[in-house]
């Protein structure tokens, strides 16, 4: 990331500095990217020049163990489409180019690395066919799996890849060791609804799991997904001007988001299973890396599963795509407790991402130094806060220890001391930093008409921002042509203008989510919009919801000031689900729901609705037609007839493709 001042570059993390010098060079017209610039390419040297580059011993623990690729790297769905493409990224074999951070061409080489590993005798890991790896324990009669990746397509594809070197095993158990949807959304690619009905496959998750997958990825799902597609950049082009990764894993793969609930959960540190005599310690790490989380330790084996609260990376505290803001004081506690209750007798540590660590020794002294740098981040933001700077401020003033940053495991390839310091901040005081003029700002597009106007036009406003750009001051460039395109979104000149500054940020960023935001943007200034290609309320997503998370997500949808002078009572009834009877009343613009009996003296609703919750989640969420569910009989509905047209009629729809870059 770069931190500049009005003549100098510096990149962010790393302490090293550049003189400016003119280079006119941001007003191409063309829809290419522009080359990196004089500035850039200076201070990409002088990173690969500081860093120590000659310490291997990553890339031999990323190839301890392989067995075999799948080959072409390149997963398909039913129809063809290609979901997941890992030779894509061949480029990687090749020397940094100068568009790139050296340290981030690094990371990238060792996590574009793919396979099957074996990591210990029976633990077997599938890697680099998605973000995320999938983990396979052998049983005494099977394989458990842990964390089936994205999609069903690539979990399907790892599986594959495992059962022709170990066998045709069967999946006999099932471990989501959290709630965020690379570590669940491949679930019915290695096993079936009915194995996990008949109790061959048991499904085990933390408390809290289910509740925090949803809101994670269903109430705020559309606009999640839209700026997922920003952070993975997985519709940007592949190449050393282009997407090279995501830091925790190259990108996230677009195939079918599946779901089965879970059939026990976890609910305490040192609760204890065993399935297919595999046996296992859990300890729940709630309000780390995700709201339900657990680590668990393998007693047997002396091998410790750390989830994502270890990775070989500084993770996020609130991530680019939008999440609950996570707490690192909790984090660097729960890994204090990891240490002290596994890893001192741990052979082996591996996480739900990267490569594992061998040696006790080791792997006490990886899960320290990733505590200790959370513990950092907490500590002295909290300390610097109350002596009255702001986040921005402390997100400039903020640098970690040298012991800390000796440790490649500790760079910002996926989150950053820039937006977790500021999501420290927010944590605590929220986002007004206590100054009455930043109260009440106009929003950007009237805020950007009267900066415009203040600085004499659009076409002086642009001058400042070609000058800004030339002296290599990228960060005032873009902030004054972000001025112009809100101003005046026609304007092209402005457009062409900012994509040429988002590629020079990119270039010289260390951070893969931060390079893949500006060269999303870019891309979208000079090519218009590429949209979502994930699908952020995936229908395999809406099927697991109970009743009560998809009333609360219905009740998102309402437009309210259409809906303030409607009433609507209707009662829904769920063969499905025990017969449950679910009572819904629309007033004041609001969706209450609530459980009611025939028994408790409630007024007559206007309709009454019986169907599954299947069928809930088709129509009302996902879209179908529910006339055609109607006349199918998959609804059926007594009273008011037009009760349920009424209700939908009210809803919004989300845009999964709404502006970032542009008003």
């Amino acid at each position: 990331m770069f931190g500049v001042g009005a003549a100098a570059l510096a990149v962010a993390g790393t302490g090293v500095a550049l003189s400016g010098c003119g280079d006119s060079t941001a007003l191409n017209p063309s829809a290419t990217p522009v080359e990196p610039s004089a500035h850039v390419t200076e201070a990409n040297k002088r990173i690969a020049g500081t860093l120590p580059f000659s310490d291997v011993a990553d890339f031999a623990d990323a190839d301890r163990g392989w067995i075999a690729s799948l080959e072409p790297g390149v997963v398909k769905d039913d129809t063809g489409k290609v979901v997941w493409d890992n030779d894509s990224y061949g480029f990687l074999r090749e020397p940094c180019p100068l568009s790139v951070n050296p340290s981030l061409w690094r990371q990238s080489q060792l996590t574009v690395k793919q396979g099957l590993y074996e990591i210990a005798p029976g633990f077997y890991q599938i890697r680099g066919l998605d973000l995320s790896n999938m983990t396979l324990v052998e049983g005494n009669t099977g394989v458990v799996v842990i964390d089936p990746l994205v999609s069903a397509e690539t979990a399907a594809a790892g599986l594959a890849l495992y059962r022709k070197h170990r066998g045709d095993r069967p999946v006999t158990g099932l471990i989501y060791s959290h709630a965020h949807v690379d570590h669940f959304g491949g679930t019915l690619g290695v096993t079936t609804k009915e194995e996990v009905a008949a109790g061959r496959c048991p499904v085990l998750a933390p408390s809290g799991f289910l509740e925090h997958a949803v809101s994670e990825n269903i109430y705020a799902g559309t606009a999640m997904a839209r700026r997922a597609a920003y952070m993975y950049g997985a519709a940007l082009p592949r190449g050393p001007k282009g997407q090279i990764g995501a830091g925790l894993g190259q990108t996230t793969s677009v195939g079918t988001i599946t779901l089965l609930e879970p059939t026990r959960d976890v609910t305490h540190t040192g609760q204890e299973e065993t399935i297919d005599g595999v046996r296992m310690v859990f300890q729940l790490t709630p309000g780390t890396e995700a709201p339900s989380e657990m680590n668990f330790y393998f007693p047997d084996r002396r091998i410790l599963c750390m989830a994502e609260n270890a990775t070989h990376t500084m993770h996020n505290l609130l991530t680019l795509r939008g999440a609950l803001v996570r707490d690192p004081h909790v984090w660097s506690r729960y890994l204090t407790e990891s240490i002290n209750l596994y890893a001192r007798n741990a052979d082996l540590v591996f996480s739900s991402h990267h490569w594992p660590i061998w040696g006790t020794d080791k792997v006490v002294e990886f899960l320290s130094v990733q505590r200790d740098l959370y513990a950092y981040l907490n500590d002295q933001t909290l300390r610097l806060l109350n002596q009255g700077y702001v986040g921005s401020e402390i997100a400039e003033m903020l640098q970690l220890p040298p012991a800390i940053t000796k440790s490649w495991s500790t760079h910002g390839y996926y989150g950053s001391v820039s937006h977790n310091v500021k999501a420290i901040y927010q944590r605590y005081l929220g986002w007004f930093d206590g100054n009455p003029a930043h109260l009440w700002e106009h929003p950007p597009v009237e805020s950007a008409k009267r900066h415009v106007d203040a600085m004499g036009g659009a076409t002086e406003t642009l001058k400042k921002a070609q000058n800004a750009y030339d002296t290599g001051d990228y960060r005032w460039a873009t902030q004054l042509a972000n001025y112009v395109i809100f101003a005046d979104p026609q304007n092209d000149t402005a457009k062409r203008l900012q994509a040429s500054i988002f590629e020079q940020l990119a270039y010289g960023a260390e951070n893969a989510t931060w390079r893949n935001f500006y060269l999303s943007g870019a891309t979208e200034l000079r090519n218009g919009s590429f949209g979502t290609p994930t699908q952020g309320n995936s229908l395999g997503l809406l099927a697991a919801l109970t009743v009560d998370q998809a009333f609360d997500a219905m009740s998102l949808r309402i437009n309210g000031p259409a809906a303030w002078d409607t009433t609507i009572t209707s009662d829904w009834r769920f063969p499905d689900d025990n017969n449950r009877l679910h009572r819904a009343e629309l007033r004041n613009g609001v969706l209450i729901h609530y459980d009611r009996t025939p028994a408790d003296g409630l007024p007559a609703a206007a309709a009454t609705i019986t169907l599954t919750r299947a069928a809930l989640a088709r129509t009302l969420l996902a879209g179908q037609d529910f006339q055609a569910a109607v006349l199918k009989g998959d609804i059926a509905i007594e009273g008011d007839i037009f009760a349920l047209k009424k209700l939908k009629d009210l809803f919004d729809k989300p845009d999964p493709n709404f502006a970032i870059v542009t008003p």
